[in-house]
């Protein structure tokens, strides 16, 4: 199969054949008709991630069409559409078995513990736990824009941070995760706030439900610009970039007893970032990871696209093919793309 390919961390990809992958016993080979182009494979390819062994192959966000299963399969046929979580849990230890096979102790992720969706094929283990049947009416670029940054925010909005309709949310960041929140946000009745620096994201996250935008390159003060508009602070903030300014500016941006979630990844020399601590205490803040969501919870997403309360299509920006990943992917730290770009041709 073709496959991108890179044999030391910053160097740059190249298209190759490679061996067809084969399923585990517990597992399926899926034939990829889309993958997503996320900053997440961005940090693997830099060396952020310790899971990832070298040789590699990236790729996490997909949709595609089971092409082979092993022996222990039984709930998945070859021929099923599906797509799955970037974290999939390993189904026996106790967070899976309570549900949150999000920060299962032995997770499985294409991409990074094991090679992943920028290919022909790419095999997922666990499938019974992990995979998610699409309905015909999901195509599959939008079904694999869902796999990390739609379904990250969705669980980091409606589980995490607990929104409810009439709260003042406040995003930092407009990028796939941030432009995901906020429709997300505005699908639930609350009243977003876009925060980015570019003026282009910033009208666009306006007609996904943003009922105000701060544009950061130019307000000395985010957080005090924020709680102007809210009249106090906001009742939800998420950092949905990753970068101490942005964790920051999120918290110190919220009222009293309000709930900062950290979506955006915090890694490298990013990972220690200055928390406003007396604050936290202080106004009884609460502070919340957010790491992708459990197969299981699709059904509520899925619901809400079917009822046309969430349309995560329009969030797709292009779609490109494997060979144009290659420098769009080495490029991802710069990019100013607006909107999320997509693998479908192989």
């Amino acid at each position: 199969m073709r496959a991108m390919y890179y044999e030391a961390f910053e160097q740059m990809p190249d298209i190759r054949v490679v061996p067809d992958p084969t399923p585990t016993e517990s597992g399926v080979v899926v034939k990829v008709e889309a993958s997503g182009l996320c900053r997440s494979d961005w940090h693997g390819w830099m060396g952020h991630d310790p899971d990832i062994r070298l040789p590699h192959v990236p790729g996490h966000e997909l949709a595609g069409v089971i092409a082979a299963t092993g022996r222990g399969v039984m709930r998945y046929k070859v021929g099923d559409r599906v797509t799955v979580p970037f974290v999939s849990g390993c189904g026996r230890c106790g967070e899976c078995r309570s549900g949150n096979q999000q920060v299962c102790e032995a997770q499985f992720q294409p991409g990074f513990t094991h090679w992943g969706s920028f290919a022909e094929y790419v095999a997922i283990d666990f499938a019974e736990q992990n995979l998610v049947h699409l309905p015909e009416s999901v195509d599959f670029a939008t079904a694999a824009s869902l796999g990390c940054r739609f379904a990250t925010s969705f669980r980091a909005v409606t589980d995490q941070a607990r929104v409810r309709g009439g709260e003042w949310v406040a995003v930092h960041g407009c990028g796939g995760v941030g432009l995901s929140a906020i429709m997300i946000a505005a699908a639930l009745g609350a009243n977003p706030i876009a925060i980015d620096i570019s003026e282009e994201k910033l009208a666009f996250a306006r007609t996904l439900g943003a009922v105000a935008a701060v544009n950061a390159r130019d307000t000395d003060d985010v957080a005090g610009a924020v709680r102007d508009i809210t009249k106090g602070g906001a009742h939800v903030s998420i950092d949905a970039l990753g970068s101490p300014v942005t964790c920051f500016n999120s918290i110190q941006n919220l009222r009293r007893r309000g709930r900062h979630v950290q979506v955006g990844l915090m890694l490298g020399d990013h990972s220690t970032p200055q928390i406003p601590m007396a604050q936290v205490i202080g106004h009884e803040l609460e502070i919340y990871g957010s790491h992708g969501m459990q197969a299981w919870r699709y059904d509520a997403m899925l619901s809400m696209m079917a009822a046309g309360k969430l349309d995560p299509k329009r969030l797709i920006g292009r779609e490109i093919s494997l060979d144009e990943a290659v420098p769009a992917l080495v490029a991802m730290d710069r990019s100013t793309d607006l909107g999320i770009s997509v693998i479908t041709r192989f």
